[in-house]
């Protein structure tokens, strides 16, 4: 049965998660990182060298600033009117562009393209694959990039993996987290145009403790 998104439940629920953001976290300035451990992994290499860059899931704004400070035009969508409201006021002056909407209607709705679109524990994680991947492909240039972070999938529990806001408790507010195999994301990016594809699962600086799934992949040059 296919998981079913309420788009307005699950923008309830970001809004929450975006209430709850200190400032202090926007105070920290600029940062790019693809995990969820300080100086760790790589950095925006892994972009290539775009003029033209999409966050979809862009949270707090801080990566996108990283790369505007590099002389990169850069675009954000975010689901959560409070989380953008929050970015656009503190990252306005920095030239980005923010919006708000769902990441599938801003994709189809939009006729501009990118030389590279990336997620960081970001939509990717929380929209269905099979709808959202071919609609990247079709916005990025020849030869753009994809590139997304997420944890590992749990060994066993692949596909839509539900959640609830947290501390389950008072009203029902999930959404869905979409967890698969490396190999099995490589196949996904392949059926839905991309020419090459690469996803591999980076071990946390400490043994035992959760990892970070990083995958990359390009659109044919012609």
């Amino acid at each position: 049965m296919p998981a079913h998104h309420d788009i307005e439940s699950e923008r309830e629920l970001w809004d929450a998660y975006a209430a709850g953001i200190k400032d202090d976290v926007f105070d920290a300035g600029p940062v790019f990182r693809w995990t969820q451990y300080a100086d760790h992994g790589p950095g925006p290499e892994l972009l290539g060298s775009p003029a033209s860059v999409l966050e979809i899931g862009c949270g707090t704004g801080r990566a996108l600033v990283a790369l505007a400070e590099r002389g990169v035009k850069v675009t954000g969508v975010d689901l959560s009117p409070v989380m953008v409201e929050k970015a656009a006021k503190r990252w306005g002056p920095s030239g980005i562009r923010f919006h708000c909407a769902e990441v599938l209607d801003y994709l189809r709705g939009s006729d501009e393209t990118w030389d590279a679109v990336y997620s960081v524990f970001g939509a990717i994680w929380f929209t269905d694959p099979l709808k959202l991947l071919p609609l990247i492909a079709s916005r990025l240039n020849p030869g753009g990039v994809l590139a997304f972070s997420q944890p590992p999938a749990i060994p066993g529990a692949y596909g839509p993996q539900g959640m609830y806001k947290g501390g389950f408790a008072g009203r029902a507010l999930y959404t869905y987290r979409y967890s698969y195999t490396p190999r099995r994301w490589v196949g996904l990016l392949r059926k839905a145009g991309f020419g090459s594809a690469e996803a591999t699962v980076l071990d946390a600086p400490v043994e035992g403790h959760i990892g970070t799934l990083i995958v990359t992949a390009r659109t044919p040059t012609a």
